[in-house]
């Protein structure tokens, strides 16, 4: 059989994240749908969740100060944790890198895809707030769910980097939760 031929696993799964990416971002054809996902992708640059975090101390007072510092702290790692690994991995965003295919649909905070720093925030400043108030978890989940998708249909990240910064982000509100 000939090698060249055969497709290996890393080029099935690349070949796989860009026929998703395609499929994701077509939706942003809608105008619609486009300026959900621009609206839903700007408040998950932290205004969504700064605004939580203060809305939880102006409620619940002093009672709130450690998910709030929590959540900061994992916010803080989340951004040394996204741009060391953007640094490292380089990988274009979608739209960079299909741009015949690929429409990004907002502009980008930084140059590369690998791994989506909004979905990381997000994931784990979800998990820090539900494991302190379960009855966020209506808000939180399908937010967070929405600013993963967003990064996709938007063209700014392949399925793949969603799914790394759902990893990292679950990850690291573990580790933060342990303190």
């Amino acid at each position: 059989m000939n090698r060249s031929l055969e497709a290996t696993p890393l080029r099935r799964l690349a070949e796989w994240d860009l026929n998703w990416c395609l499929r994701f971002n077509r939706a942003s054809q809608r105008r619609e749908l486009e300026r959900l996902f621009a609206v839903v992708s700007r408040l998950g640059d932290g205004v969504f969740w700064y605004t939580l975090m203060l809305a939880l101390l102006l409620i619940l007072g002093e009672n709130a100060q450690p998910v709030v510092i929590r959540m900061l702290i994992a916010g803080g790692l989340a951004l040394a944790l996204y741009k060391w690994l953007k640094s490292r991995t380089t990988r274009l965003r979608p739209y960079a890198r299909h741009d015949d295919r690929i429409r990004a649909s907002v502009a980008p905070l930084d140059e590369y895809s690998f791994p989506s720093g909004h979905t990381l925030h997000a994931v784990s400043f979800s998990i820090v707030a539900i494991c302190a108030y379960p009855i966020l978890a209506w808000l939180v989940i399908p937010f967070t769910v929405l600013v993963a998708l967003s990064r996709v249909v938007l063209g700014l990240h392949y399925p793949s980097d969603v799914l790394a910064g759902a990893l990292l982000g679950g990850g690291l509100a573990t580790l933060v939760l342990q303190f």
